[in-house]
C-alpha cells in the first residue's frame, strides 16, 4: 500500500497498526491449531479464509512499517504453536472462538478507521471491518444451521409507544415494590455477555489444562473462576423472569494436557478478551436502566480489571509484553 502523499504515520495510526499486528499474528497462530483437526470442508474453507485474510493483513502493516522506517513487531511466530499435537477444543469451537474475535474485531477496526487521517490507513481498516462482519455473518449462520448458537428469547412486539412514568423505573422496581421485569436492551446485553463468557470458559479450561508454566496455570484457573462466576451473576437477573440463559453442548475444552499453544500466546488472548470483557462491561452499564444492573457490571468490572493486571504483571515477568512505539519523552527536557 503506496503512500502517495507522502504523509507520516500520527501516533494514533502506529499504535493501532501495531495492536492489528499482534491480534492478527494471533489469529493467525489459533486458526493454524484449528485447521489442524477441522473435519468439515465447509469450515475448513472458512478457517482458511481467515488465515490467508489474516496473513494480507500482517503484510500490508509491514510493508507500512518499512516504507515508514519503523521496527517491524515480533507479535506471533511459529515458535508459539506446536504442530501434530492433540486438538484442545471439540468441534465446532473453532467457529464459536472465530466469532467471538469478529465481534472484537469488527467494534475494533471501526474505531481504528476514525482514528485515522491517512487515506490508505482508513481504507485499510474499513477493509479489515468489511472482513470482520462478512466473516461474522457466515459463521454465525453455520453455527445456526448447526444448532449450538442459542438465541436470545422471543418476546411479544409492543403494540403501541409508551414513555416512563416513574422514576422508580430507574430505581428498578415497580409500582407494587417488587423488582421490574427486564426490558429488552438489558436482556440483550445480558446475553451476550453470558454467551462471551461461556466461550471465554472453555477457553480457560482448555489453557488450564495445558499450560507449562504452574504459575500461569493457576492463573487459567483464576479465570475459569471468573468466568463462572459472572455467567451465575447474571444468569440469575434472566431467571428472575424466567428466562433460560444461554448454553450450548458444542464446542467444549478436550481431555487434553499436551500444550499446542505457548504460554505467552494463550497468556496474550486471555489479556485481549479480559480488555474487550471490560469494554463489554462499561457499555452493559452504560444502557442498562434498572439500577441493580450497572452496581452489579460495576463489581464484575473491578474482579476482570484485577484479573487482567494480574495477567499483566505475569507477562512482564515472563519477559512475555511486547512493548507498544513510545512517543518521545520531552518531559525530561524541563528537569534538565
Amino acid at each position: 500500500m503506496s503512500n502517495s502523499n507522502d504523509i507520516s504515520l500520527t501516533a494514533s495510526e502506529l499504535g493501532n497498526l501495531w495492536m492489528t499486528y499482534q491480534d492478527k499474528t494471533m489469529l493467525m497462530r489459533m486458526v493454524e491449531h484449528f485447521l489442524e483437526h477441522v473435519e468439515e470442508q465447509e469450515i475448513q474453507q472458512l478457517l482458511t479464509s481467515c488465515y490467508d485474510f489474516s496473513k494480507q493483513a500482517v503484510e500490508t502493516i509491514t510493508t507500512i512499517f518499512e516504507e515508514e522506517g519503523a521496527v517491524i513487531p515480533l507479535g506471533f511466530t511459529e515458535n508459539d504453536v506446536y504442530k501434530g499435537k492433540p486438538k484442545l477444543f471439540d468441534h465446532l469451537y473453532d467457529l464459536m472462538f472465530l466469532q467471538m474475535i469478529d465481534k472484537i474485531g469488527i467494534s475494533l477496526f471501526a474505531l481504528y478507521s476514525t482514528m485515522s487521517f491517512r487515506k490508505d490507513i482508513r481504507n485499510f481498516f474499513k477493509q479489515l471491518t468489511d472482513n470482520a462482519q462478512e466473516e461474522l455473518d457466515k459463521v454465525t449462520q453455520i453455527l445456526l444451521e448447526k444448532g449450538v448458537l442459542v438465541r436470545s428469547p422471543y418476546v411479544s412486539m409492543p403494540k403501541e409507544v409508551k414513555f416512563v412514568q416513574d422514576n422508580n423505573y430507574l430505581s428498578g422496581y415497580n409500582f407494587l415494590n417488587k423488582t421490574r421485569a427486564l426490558n429488552t436492551i438489558e436482556v440483550s446485553l445480558i446475553h451476550h455477555a453470558i454467551e462471551t463468557n461461556l466461550v471465554g470458559l472453555q477457553l480457560m479450561i482448555g489453557f488450564a489444562q495445558v499450560a507449562k508454566d504452574k504459575e500461569v496455570k493457576e492463573y487459567f484457573v483464576k479465570g475459569m473462576k471468573l468466568s463462572m462466576k459472572i455467567e451465575t451473576t447474571l444468569g440469575e437477573f434472566l431467571r428472575q423472569d424466567f428466562i433460560e440463559p444461554p448454553a450450548t453442548p458444542a464446542g467444549k475444552a478436550t481431555d487434553s494436557t499436551v500444550a499446542p499453544l505457548s504460554d505467552k500466546l494463550m497468556m496474550y488472548i486471555t489479556n485481549l478478551l479480559s480488555t474487550f470483557g471490560l469494554g463489554s462491561n462499561a457499555l452493559g452499564g452504560a444502557f442498562c436502566l434498572r439500577s441493580d444492573l450497572p452496581l452489579t457490571m460495576a463489581r464484575m468490572a473491578l474482579d476482570i480489571y484485577n484479573f487482567a493486571k494480574n495477567g499483566g504483571e505475569i507477562m512482564i515477568k515472563n519477559g512475555w509484553m511486547e512493548e507498544p512505539p513510545q512517543i518521545e519523552d520531552r518531559r525530561k527536557l524541563t528537569n534538565s
